[in-house]
């Protein structure tokens, strides 16, 4: 049943840059919902669907990315949007239920007793305390007496520190003796280990949320002349936002466009998966992608710089291959050399070609499995964190090859599927090293390589209405559903998110 808009709703649907007829789609795909995927079995070190990596070839791809990156433009790229509120989801609830002095809550909150009795280990601390201090409170007067609330509420609220509506990274994470570094200072310095350009420069792209690119430019202004003394680089920090023609339209539970008090559509952000937008913009021959909470201090930085390194020097070797077989192809071949660039693209690249006719078809076959955007993706052992995993998976657009899935869009119900889901070794820690140009030198068209199939559709109960929206395709998998993608695996080591305030306190975090 096709929908009818008003005039103010298609001048509102046109000044977001998108269709009549996308908001339509959107709408049928509430209707009928996402087909869930196929697994075939689980991607492991022992089916070959997961490399590990050998001292020596670790050695051999590190000193490959150091020879193949000069003259190629570098750049690291961080998911970055959104605020850290979610970090402080217990120290909320405490704060909401205890007016004054506590006691007694340890069993009801044991997660805020353990972040009291360690606050002092915290790189934050001193702000905290000096922020209580200007409105002439002793913080070691309120922990003795029993007032947490008071404490709670300068650490979160926007008025005094303002933690719980900062970006997760402009938060202080760790603490380096008398000073301390936020979560962006530490991809800085990351980033210039193995992220440094032939001229040294270090490019750096965080994707933020317009609320806090003031904060951000602000916080870089105060940074940048430091770290690029210290480090001896030159720093080129850049900024965007998800794209509004990347929201989707939100519905009711019978699949009606919901409006606001004006009469207008109401739209949502389209989650992650929006970022292949902006990912697509960047000019780079080779970008880093790793989660912006995903860093450490500097004594543990080393075997995430290794590694970093190992993959993008087999990502490049790679797609150096890629390359000549390319422009083999657009030469006169033999059938050896074919049935040569087949094997390569079946076995090293886990993508299958399919049937041929004649020689022509089987060359336009083989150049159009190459002609792809490529991904190495570091994956660490299952330690039960939720999310993706690598598996051989079925898309739109072909029988197998290999997908990160999310357990969403799994049928659980199903037993096979079910079963392989539990079958799966590794866990997906968002570590990629990705190849967005051709053999040219120009960008491929991201769009191109996205299975529009692998939304999601969530609920959410706004006082006695159900709201539905719709998340496009997510970043790493179904936006990158026909890139060429290889998994390798990578310690436990270069996998430490900071998804609470607590997680601040184990060890990885700590001061040496």
């Amino acid at each position: 049943m096709a929908l009818t808009f008003t005039e103010q709703d298609l001048q509102q649907i046109a000044s977001m840059g998108i269709t009549p007829e996308e908001v339509e789609k959107q709408i049928e795909n509430f209707r009928n919902g996402f087909p869930k995927t196929k697994l075939n079995e689980a991607a492991t070190v022992e089916n070959g669907g997961i490399i590990r990596l050998s001292d020596k070839e670790i050695d051999h791809y590190s000193k490959v990315y150091k020879n193949k990156s000069k003259g190629k433009k570098i750049m690291k790229f961080v998911p970055a949007s959104g605020a850290a509120s979610r970090m402080f989801k217990d120290l909320y609830a405490f704060s909401s239920t205890y007016f004054g002095v506590a006691r007694n809550f340890e069993k009801e909150f044991p997660s805020v007793k353990d972040f009291l009795q360690h606050i002092r280990s915290f790189a934050f601390f001193e702000d905290l305390k000096d922020c209580m201090e200007k409105s002439h409170l002793d913080f070691g007067d309120y922990m003795d007496r029993g007032d947490f609330t008071t404490v709670i509420n300068y650490l979160l609220k926007e008025q005094y520190l303002g933690y719980g509506v900062l970006p997760k990274a402009l938060l202080k994470f760790h603490r380096y003796g008398d000073t301390s570094r936020t979560a962006l200072e530490e991809h800085i310095v990351e980033g210039a280990e193995y992220a440094c350009n032939s001229d040294g420069q270090v490019n750096l792209h965080f994707t933020v949320s317009p609320e806090h690119r003031p904060l951000f430019r602000k916080k870089v202004a105060e940074v940048k002349e430091k770290y690029e003394s210290q480090l001896g680089i030159k720093l080129n920090i850049t900024f965007s936002e998800q794209k509004h023609y990347t929201d989707t339209i939100a519905v009711d539970e019978y699949n009606e466009p919901i409006r606001d008090e004006n009469g207008k559509l109401t739209f949502r952000p389209g989650g992650h998966g929006a970022l292949i937008e902006n990912l697509h913009e960047c000019k780079a021959d080779i970008i880093f992608i790793k989660n912006i909470d995903n860093v450490v201090p500097d004594w543990m930085k080393h075997t995430t710089i290794v590694y970093k390194q190992a993959l993008a020097g087999m990502m490049l070797e790679l797609q150096s291959k890629m390359f000549q077989y390319i422009e083999e192809l657009k030469k006169e071949p033999s059938e050896k050399k074919l049935r040569e660039i087949e094997t390569f693209i079946v076995e090293k690249l886990h993508f299958t070609v399919g049937h041929h006719e004649s020689i022509n078809t089987w060359k336009k076959a083989l150049r159009k499995a190459l002609y792809r955007p490529i991904r190495i993706c570091g994956m660490v052992k299952n330690q039960g964190e939720p999310g993706g995993g690598p598996f051989f998976a079925k898309s739109s657009f072909r029988d197998t090859s290999l997908q990160v899935v999310e357990t969403a869009q799994i049928n659980r119900k199903e037993e096979s599927q079910e079963s392989i889901l539990n079958s799966a070794t590794h866990f997906n820690p968002v570590d990629l090293v990705c190849g967005t140009r051709d053999y040219r030198g120009n960008r491929y068209d991201l769009k191109r390589y996205i299975d529009p199939a692998t939304g999601f559709i969530s609920k959410k109960t706004k006082g006695a209405t159900t709201v539905k929206s719709q998340e496009l395709p997510g970043l790493w998998n179904g936006a990158m559903s026909e890139w060429i993608t290889l998994f390798v695996e990578v310690p436990l080591a270069t996998f430490n998110p900071v998804k609470t305030v607590n997680d601040l306190l184990r060890k990885e975090h700590l001061e040496a």
